[in-house]
């Protein structure tokens, strides 16, 4: 969601690319949350770490603690963390998920404007 909204909101600024540190299939509810505010990730597929290993980034985002505490190192950026629900492990009906995942989602649109809207 994190790279999604800031390439969407901010891609005249910046070039977000989103990897995780254990891959997997994107979940479909973040898929109909996204979708819900015109942004389509339905053709995303979820990338590691490693394949950006060896790569120069301005800035480094991790938006869970796991990530902020097994993300490896890449020369010459800076770090930002911030720590938002994972919308894999939210659970209850389907309403109740695809209430949590909207709030996951309108939190971390809220926390990209006020930290790269300012730039």
């Amino acid at each position: 969601m994190a790279e999604a909204l800031l390439n969407k909101l901010y891609g005249d600024k910046y070039e977000a690319y989103s990897a995780g540190i254990e891959p997997r299939e994107i979940n479909p509810y973040v898929i109909k949350a996204m979708a819900e505010v015109d942004i389509d990730i339905s053709k995303q597929r979820s990338k590691s770490i490693k394949e950006f290993l060896g790569q120069k980034f301005d800035y480094v985002v991790t938006v869970c603690n796991y990530a902020r505490e097994n993300c490896p190192f890449f020369p010459g950026e800076k770090i930002i963390h911030k720590s938002f629900e994972d919308p894999a492990e939210v659970e209850g009906s389907e309403e109740e998920i695809m209430e949590r995942v909207r709030h996951v989602r309108d939190e971390i649109k809220k926390w990209i404007e006020i930290t790269f809207g300012k730039a």
